[in-house]
């Protein structure tokens, strides 16, 4: 095992997606989780807690989803950088915390490694039927962030994004794995610590004694609307609440408070959807079918793909490796030159609902739907292509 004086690990290594992840959280800069073990992610905490002990971080195993989901915030505003892991039924009963998060700005990483539900379902089996569940989750209204890696490479790669995504715009980034992603073994290369990029957090340059207001906007980055944080208890102690508030952080019950504070949540994340957004194109410049996938299932299209194009059929790919905020100025561009999408995905149909609405009913959208439990059998996308295409 390769690593540097700070435990980190570096060099080539076989690991599964899981493991991979957890590695990612470290070369972040993680040093503090709490979770609850749940197949299939139990793997990501397990390496960290083994971990940890190496690099100067802490696990803690909490009695529950919900205490994880809260503890990870303290601890971020008592200066740590923190994430937790979950799975299907965990992820619903993180809902309200996920909310929290995200209404007092709180940055952390959210891994949810999705398995077929719904209730307890199928534990060890893959699905992303999550999807829908992790852009609207949480009561209200708000913008979240997901990632979907497709490897255990991007596992590492991703959940180092998620962490720079997470400090960047000071909110609650999702990490939406899969089953079958948490669970392969593949070659996954680590760089040396000086070759990755990691986004500081940024905190106020207030001293002690000075007055700072957390949602205060006086020493944002060039109107990025997106305040600095504080240490609690290293010389300021700012009011942090759940109920809508005031740059203070008090409490402001009224509408015009709501507007303001909503407005500018929402508006963090959309203004800067272009830096946020990352897909990856094969072959979309002159299709006539575009594929559309992500996770696990972008991989599983590919046979597909392959056997339609060597038929001479002009098919494109797009994978969503950022879910939300949704690609979707891509989507409408692609639609207004294609004569259809086809987009597997292994639930009964939630991003196939994101291509229609951005299509505006100009190209066909085929969904190719999985109930879960296994992957699709790639002859599935490849006869809903040749369906799409007369």
């Amino acid at each position: 095992m390769n690593a540097d004086p700070r435990g980190v690990l570096t060099g080539s290594h076989f690991l599964d997606g899981d493991h991979a992840a957890a590695e990612g959280a470290l070369a972040a800069g993680a040093n503090f989780s709490a979770g609850y073990p749940i197949t299939p992610s139990t793997e990501v905490v397990e390496r960290l807690a083994g971990r940890f002990p190496f690099t100067g971080g802490t696990f803690i195993q909490m009695e529950d989803e919900l205490a994880a989901s809260i503890a990870i915030q303290g601890a971020v505003w008592g200066g740590s950088k923190a994430l937790t892991v979950t799975s299907g039924p965990g992820f619903s009963l993180m809902m309200e915390h996920l909310g929290y998060g995200i209404m007092t700005e709180t940055p952390f990483v959210l891994v949810d490694v999705q398995r077929g539900g719904p209730s307890t379902g199928l534990p060890t089996m893959p699905a992303q039927a999550d999807m829908m569940q992790a852009r609207w989750g949480s009561h209200g209204d708000y913008e979240i962030i997901a990632l979907a890696p497709s490897s255990p490479q991007e596992c590492f790669d991703l959940m180092i994004r998620a962490f720079n995504l997470s400090e960047k715009y000071r909110t609650p980034v999702l990490l939406m794995m899969d089953e079958c992603v948490g669970h392969m073994l593949e070659r996954v290369v680590i760089p040396s610590p000086d070759k990755i990029q990691i986004e500081p957090r940024r905190y106020t340059k207030k001293g002690p004694g000075e007055q700072y207001w957390p949602y205060s906007l006086e020493e944002c980055n060039d109107g990025d609307l997106v305040p600095p944080l504080t240490k609690v208890g290293e010389g300021h102690f700012p009011h942090i609440t759940g109920l809508t508030h005031d740059e203070r952080g008090y409490p402001a019950m009224n509408a015009k408070s709501q507007a303001v504070l909503l407005g500018r949540l929402v508006d963090k994340i959309r203004k800067n959807a272009d830096d946020i957004i990352t897909i990856e194109e094969d072959g979309t410049d002159n299709a006539d079918v575009v594929v559309v996938s992500y996770g696990i299932t972008a991989r599983v299209c590919q046979p597909a793909i392959a056997k339609a194009r060597a038929e001479g059929r002009k098919v494109g790919f797009l994978r969503l490796v950022t879910v939300w905020p949704f690609p979707e100025k891509r989507i409408r561009e692609l639609a207004g030159r294609v004569s259809a999408f086809v987009v597997p995905e292994m639930n009964l149909g939630q991003i196939v609902r994101e291509v229609e609405r951005c299509s505006q009913g100009r190209p066909k959208v085929r969904g190719v739907t999985h109930a879960g439990g296994a992957v699709h059998d790639p002859e599935e996308i490849y006869n809903a292509i040749r369906e799409v295409m007369g």
